[in-house]
């Protein structure tokens, strides 16, 4: 489980699925009886001292049936999906396609990216159009490898989860072929360091872990 403070108050925390039963349950004994409210989204839990959690549905919308907002939370937390995953930093790159946290597919690359340069002048103009060029190579390399791994499993997937840097991300985005993967997506996006193969087989501990925004009381 991880914490870390929220805007306009609180904290986030991210529980496992396989814990969230338990989670919940500290909750109710830290704060008292609760009281639940539940849309597709977010499943809200209030204590008795006014202590809110507010859980992040992943994957929404919530599952349907299954019993109250909180079985049916924990159910769908717990449900294996097939995800696929696409990282992408300036010069690295991957994709993977998971059965709920097995990686079933992947491709992980990289592309030399020069950093800035300090230099000024002619040289330093000449320098901005190579690493200009170095890095439309790197974003087209991604795009292939997203296209390799992601593009024919499509219709199978349930979600796409991005993550690395957003700009780097979001410089796939004019590229029609990849429309069918965007489509996909969901949150949240993962920042994580430079996509190695070690890297993306952790994802599953981020993309389906629940997001809880905690308000203590007043």
């Amino acid at each position: 489980m991880t914490s870390r403070p929220a805007a306009g108050g609180g904290r986030w925390v991210s529980v496992g699925p396989e814990r969230l039963g338990r989670w919940i349950d500290g909750f109710a004994g830290r704060h008292g009886p609760i009281e639940v409210t539940a849309a597709d989204e977010v499943v809200r839990i209030e204590g008795a001292d006014g202590a809110v959690a507010e859980c992040a549905v992943p994957f929404p919308p919530l599952t349907a049936e299954g019993g109250g907002p909180l079985a049916r939370l924990t159910t769908h937390a717990r449900r294996e999906r097939r995800v696929g995953v696409l990282l992408v930093r300036l010069g690295g790159y991957a994709a993977g396609v998971f059965q709920g946290e097995r990686l079933v597919a992947s491709k992980v690359g990289s592309r030399l990216v020069h950093g800035r340069s300090a230099a000024g002048g002619w040289s330093q103009q000449r320098f901005a159009r190579r690493r200009e060029k170095q890095a439309s190579q790197a974003h087209d390399a991604a795009a292939e490898v997203a296209l390799r791994v992601l593009g024919p499993r499509v219709a199978e997937l349930e979600a796409v989860v991005l993550g690395g840097d957003r700009r780097a991300v979001d410089a796939l985005r004019p590229d029609r072929r990849l429309a069918p993967i965007f489509a996909l997506e969901t949150g949240p996006f993962l920042t994580v360091p430079d996509p190695r193969l070690a890297v993306l087989t952790g994802t599953p501990a981020q993309f389906r872990a629940v997001r809880i925004k905690v308000v203590d009381p007043a």
